[in-house]
């Protein structure tokens, strides 16, 4: 049997195969997620992002067990993006201790992946590995962002819903107006509601929502947890199936869909053309370029505009 119907057939082993050789880009995954393609597109997408210490890895893991007990409980999966080992070239937190409550439930399914480098909070191949599970019949799936305190706002274009935590104490409600992460919340979660400052980093940010709103036909709810013991979880989810009925009812899900394939289309186009670029140049052109921006002889634009024009 092909990888291809493995996975459709739910082998999980061949799924974590698969998994693998898209997060290594080879062409055999290449071609199986081609034969995948149209088994895709059924999946909810929930994006989970905030800075470090805002506890996304916890709610990570309240939300699922939540969801897992609910009576028609959904497949979940999970694609938690950390930062990449400057030793190994892997994600430093691997699989996760934190995600140990979830091990034995086989309608769970949880992959760490390396960011190696990427900006914007996810991996290169985030969106491919996130086809591949919606392929293997997982109906949400929810995507944790790198966290390192950046805007990252590409997991707006990659995900149908996007939560976006606070926690008090850590300066985030003003860091979140400066980064413009609230401008990609379809959900605000204040988690570690139980913490002093709580209260007043909701106030804070509820005020930003107000002064903010559009005429949007969505108005973005701000949910309070506290994921360690569970409060605010029933909430939460109730706030994301809302979220997830509205984008049907209203033709935003195949908007979102849409800035999802453009977004990983143009992802791609430079991924490619920038390693062709780079393969096409010969006796050492780029190096040469680089040294001679690092001497301050020319600079980056200068410098690419030259490598283009001496290619063409």
């Amino acid at each position: 049997m092909k990888l291809a119907e493995q996975v459709r057939s739910g082998e999980i082993l061949a799924l974590s195969r698969l998994l693998t050789l898209i997060e290594n880009d080879s062409p055999e995954g290449q071609e199986a997620l081609a034969e995948l393609h149209p088994s895709t597109g059924r999946a909810h997408l929930v994006g989970v992002t905030g800075a470090p210490g805002t506890g996304k890895s916890v709610l990570v893991n309240r939300l699922t067990q939540h969801l897992r007990s609910l009576e028609n409980p959904p497949r979940v999966a999970i694609v938690a993006v950390d930062p990449t080992s400057p030793f190994t070239g892997g994600a430093i937190l691997g699989d996760r201790i934190r995600m140990r409550d979830l091990s034995g439930d086989p309608g769970i399914f949880i992959r760490s992946m390396a960011n190696r480098g990427a900006l914007g909070g996810l991996a290169r191949t985030t969106s491919r590995m996130v086809d591949a599970l919606d392929a293997a019949g997982y109906s949400i799936i929810l995507i944790e962002t790198v966290g390192t305190g950046q805007a990252e706002v590409d997991i707006a274009r990659a995900a149908h819903t996007v939560l976006v935590l606070e926690a008090p104490g850590l300066g985030d409600a003003i860091q979140a107006l400066k980064a413009g992460l609230l401008e990609i919340a379809d959900i605000l979660v204040v988690n570690k509601s139980d913490l002093p400052g709580a209260k007043r980093t909701a106030r804070t940010l509820r005020a930003a929502l107000k002064a903010g709103s559009s005429e949007a036909d969505w108005n973005t709810p701000l949910v309070m947890t506290n994921a360690l013991d569970g409060e605010g979880i029933p909430e939460l989810a109730a706030a994301i199936s809302e979220h997830q009925i509205h984008l049907r009812q209203t033709g935003g899900r195949g908007e979102k869909d849409r800035a999802r394939v453009i977004g990983e289309m143009e992802r791609l186009l430079l991924y490619r053309l920038t390693d062709r670029f780079k393969a096409a140049q010969i006796d050492g052109a780029y190096e040469r370029a680089i040294e001679r921006v690092v001497d301050r002889e020319l600079s980056p634009l200068q410098a690419i505009n030259e490598l283009l024009k001496n290619s063409s």
